[in-house]
């Protein structure tokens, strides 16, 4: 026993180790680094003042129905109380699709606007709604559909911050959360109404007092993700219960698909369209790159990019809940400081480690493809594909979470031999090959001995949580069984 004692401590010790030699060496190479920006700071300003001066208008972007067009929020005509909110949240100049959808909109009309992950489409369509709800003051008012909780929460912080002057009222229906809260919350009269579909039909057939038969405006962003979520069916119903009569409808999409355009005919009224993007693709700023990781080495070239970017804000994506969970654990017993997010995990432990990465106090976010869509995270330096998506459409939309709202930012995809096939469908949808990162390959074998027992010691504490969570749930069921057998005996 005492041998085995040993032995463990030993592991932890020389673990600790290799976390110090990370840490010296991240430290040192920050040191020169910084030494170095020193150096070409004036230089890069200067050149991205020429590239602002060289690029010809409207060359990156094509936007129909562009003559409406504006420069500064202030040119349009809205209420002095929704100007003073964007003025509060320096909106200044528009993004493209908020230049396209927003004079269109304020006109009444429905918009279908097609534009890539962090363009600032939830702006586009809040503002418009907005200002119409000053006038109209209606409880009930409008209805955002997401398909994701994540994106749900961060559309109503957007509402929120908007209507902040106006003393908007919004609400955030989502799964897995209490329904009688929520239903407490929808008897208040919001004027916003912002839900993921499933839950939000619950509340239409069980919540009593709660109608949407005097909607004015529905919102469905990231219409794509909805239906590929298999949301269909539930959408079906909705639209059948809301009115049609008298309700603005907006379809936000990163690109048109046959689905889209069916629930387009179903749902829209003569539409604006307003495209920024009329393909998938990624922004100029972001620089993607790959490295081709020979067999079992995966956990070790991960450990080695986190230590080679140590102070970085960094996403690790992967493909299962149980490999972001011990990606996680992992990083965190080398002193990488890391949360997990992912579908196992309840709806406050989702939002705790998405606040936890937003403030600073985590620089790894370990994550699902829950995290993929629609999250505005500005400072997220670097995107990791730990693994790489089956999907190339969830490709584009893991790596915009970087190089958002004209910032810099890079991915990295790590690919094995099992990957070529999926690496390849991706360099076809963007359109040209990724170059490979070099790497130090003799760092890198130094510390697989030790990422690899670390990574064992992970494992194994996994299992022993996932036995305990058994015998909890098994004790539950025996205790659940025991009272229906007293039941049964009583009558």
């Amino acid at each position: 026993m005492a041998g085995k004692v040993e032995k463990i401590q030993g592991s932890k010790t020389e673990l600790k180790s290799l976390a110090e030699k990370i840490r010296q060496r991240a430290l040192e190479r920050q040191a020169e680094d910084e030494a170095l920006s020193q150096d070409q700071g004036n230089k890069d300003v200067e050149d991205a003042s020429d590239d602002n001066e060289q690029k010809p208008s409207g060359e990156e972007d094509q936007i129909e129905h562009g003559e409406n067009q504006f420069e500064s929020f202030s040119e349009l005509k809205l209420v002095p109380e929704l100007l003073e909110a964007c003025a509060n949240l320096k909106y200044t100049k528009p993004t493209p699709i908020q230049a396209a959808a927003i004079p269109p909109a304020l006109e009444g009309k429905d918009i279908i606007g097609l534009a890539q992950t962090g363009s600032g489409k939830t702006a586009a369509f809040a503002i418009p709604i907005l200002n119409q709800l000053w006038h109209d003051q209606q409880p009930y008012y409008a209805c955002v559909m997401a398909p994701t909780r994540e994106l749900a929460q961060q559309i109503k912080e957007t509402f929120d911050s908007l209507g902040s002057v106006m003393g908007v009222r919004t609400v955030c229906i989502v799964g897995g959360m209490n329904m009688i809260d929520q239903a407490r919350d929808l008897m208040r009269k919001p004027h916003i109404i912002i839900a993921t579909p499933g839950r939000l039909m619950d509340h239409l057939e069980n919540t009593k007092g709660f109608s949407m038969r005097k909607l004015r405006y529905l919102v469905m962003d990231e219409a794509d993700r909805l239906l590929d979520m298999e949301f269909g069916p539930v959408l079906d119903r909705i639209l059948k219960i809301i009115p049609t009569q008298g309700r603005t409808t907006y379809l936000f999409s990163a690109t048109m698909t046959s689905k889209i355009d069916k629930l387009q005919r179903a749902s829209l009224t003569d539409p604006v369209k307003c495209a920024v993007s009329t393909k998938y693709q990624t922004v100029e700023t972001l620089i993607q790159t790959l490295m081709v990781v020979p067999g079992g080495l995966k956990n070790t070239f991960l450990i080695y990019l986190l230590n080679e970017n140590l102070g970085k804000t960094v996403i690790v994506f992967t493909r299962t809940k149980a490999n972001a969970e011990r990606i996680s654990t992992l990083c965190n017993l080398l002193e990488f400081s890391s949360t997990a997010l992912h579908g196992d995990l309840n709806q406050n432990q989702r939002s705790g480690a998405l606040d936890l990465f937003k403030a600073g106090r985590r620089s790894i976010l370990v994550a699902t493809d829950v995290a993929a869509r629609g999250l505005d995270i500005p400072s997220v330096d670097i995107v990791i594909n730990y693994d790489i998506p089956v999907d190339s459409k969830s490709y584009i939309h893991r790596v915009g979470r970087t190089a958002r709202a004209g910032r810099s930012g890079k991915s990295i995809s790590l690919v094995s031999q099992y990957d070529l096939e999926l690496i390849l469908r991706i360099e076809d949808v963007l359109g040209r090959k990724l170059p490979k990162d070099s790497v130090d390959k003799g760092a890198i074998m130094a510390m697989r001995d030790t990422v690899d027992k670390a990574n064992g010691e992970v494992v194994m504490e996994l299992n022993r949580r996932s036995k305990e969570k058994a015998a909890r749930g098994n004790g539950r069921t025996g205790r659940m069984k025991s009272r229906e057998n007293m039941d049964r005996e009583e009558q």
